[in-house]
């Protein structure tokens, strides 16, 4: 079953807003990307950002269960935990709720994480924004909406109050199992029909379409249920995670901006070949190869932050525009005319006439200055990348 499209995250930073969480608090351990990147270190960077992750791991999730009256909320709760409902710790299953109160649960399976029950939105005989204050929507991360038979206007109206709140969720329809041993319609086209409704009822109401499930309380490894799983998952750590390491995303490009700042300042001195320890300031190879070993994004660098996350080298070089002085001058006009033959020509004729000699310095600081700046950006895409590769490991 195809998952509709829903809010994905935004992998260029900032995070999408669907998975942020009040209580998310930068750990102290990501003060080590902090001193890595003040140093030019670009794998103890990779090591700061795992400690970070660890640390977030333990981060605690509240996730909500609802629904209408009578969707088999309980069940499906004791078939995402993979657990029978004869266990002390299952949910209570039956025709009628037995609580209406929240009931909260946990699971091996979903460390830190609590799992809300609650009474349906149809047996409470109140508003949706009273329901929502009564429940307590505040304090969750994520919902799970469940229906089956059909999607009702007060599923829908579960719908509209969570994206109001910024909320990220699921839409479940569990019973699939009763459902096609009754259907007269190709199994196919079935389980099309579902989720078509399902999307043309919220699309009514201008709610973005969620990722939906359809799945069978009665056999929890059919189905949708594995990728349901699996989505939560990955949503578990986006969750935990997007909101500090924003805000690592942001300290790594002041810390970055803060050394730039500090190398111009000693180029505008007039002592670049003592400063930033190029031997030949006219050579742009050796001035590019420099400013990567001080920024640490020189190819031997990469190579190591390339194994430590398992990737390729290319996954990091594919788009600097600081590889060497070609692609350099390829992403840059300005460079690309210092570097042409015209450029030259007026450089040795500068150098050639007394009175102009003194504007070499200052051509040659303008160079170093484009060549520190696009290294500089460089190196605010690897680090972004290296913070979203934590998050979700590429596939090579």
């Amino acid at each position: 079953m195809a998952e509709t499209p829903f809010a994905p995250l935004n992998l260029s930073f900032p995070f999408a807003t669907s998975y942020q969480t009040g209580g998310s608090i930068l750990p102290d351990v990501s003060r080590t990307v902090e001193r890595a990147l003040r140093k030019g270190k670009i794998l103890d960077v990779v090591y700061g950002v795992k400690e970070t992750m660890a640390a977030l791991s333990h981060t605690p999730v509240n996730i909500t269960v609802t629904r209408d009256a009578g969707n088999g909320m309980s069940s499906f709760i004791n078939a995402l935990r993979m657990i029978d409902h004869e266990e002390d710790d299952s949910a209570p299953t039956g025709v009628v709720r037995i609580t209406q109160t929240r009931v909260k649960y946990s699971s091996s399976l979903f460390p830190n994480v609590v799992l809300w029950d609650l009474p349906g939105l149809g047996a409470t005989a109140q508003t949706i924004d009273n329901y929502g204050k009564e429940m307590k929507f505040n304090m969750y991360d994520l919902f799970i909406i469940i229906a089956s038979e059909q999607f009702s206007s007060n599923h829908v109206n579960l719908a509209k109050l969570i994206q109001r709140m910024g909320k990220r969720f699921y839409i479940i329809w569990t019973k699939l199992d009763r459902d096609l041993s009754t259907c007269v319609l190709s199994k196919i086209r079935f389980l099309q029909s579902i989720q078509e409704n399902i999307q043309e009822n919220l699309q009514k109401e201008r709610v973005n379409i969620p990722p939906i499930y359809l799945v069978s309380n009665l056999n929890p490894l059919l189905y949708d249920f594995p990728k349901l799983r699996d989505t939560l998952h990955k949503d578990l750590s986006n969750i935990r995670c997007c909101v500090p390491l924003n805000t690592l995303s942001y300290t790594c490009e002041k810390i970055i901006d803060e050394r730039v700042a500090s190398l111009k300042e000693r180029l505008d001195g007039g002592c670049s070949e003592h400063s930033v320890c190029v031997r030949d300031n006219d050579d742009m190879e050796e001035c590019v190869k420099v400013y990567r070993l001080k920024f640490g994004i020189d190819d031997q660098s990469l190579q190591q932050v390339a194994l430590s996350l398992g990737t390729v080298l290319l996954e990091y070089k594919a788009n600097m525009k600081s590889q060497n002085r070609c692609t350099l001058a390829r992403g840059d006009w300005r460079l690309r005319l210092m570097t042409c033959a015209l450029r030259s020509a007026f450089s040795i004729t500068l150098k050639c006439l007394p009175c102009l000699h003194r504007c070499v310095p200052w051509f040659r600081r303008i160079k170093h200055r484009r060549v520190l700046h696009l290294v500089a950006q460089d190196t605010k895409i690897i680090v972004k990348k290296i913070l979203k590769d934590s998050i979700s490991p590429p596939l090579i």
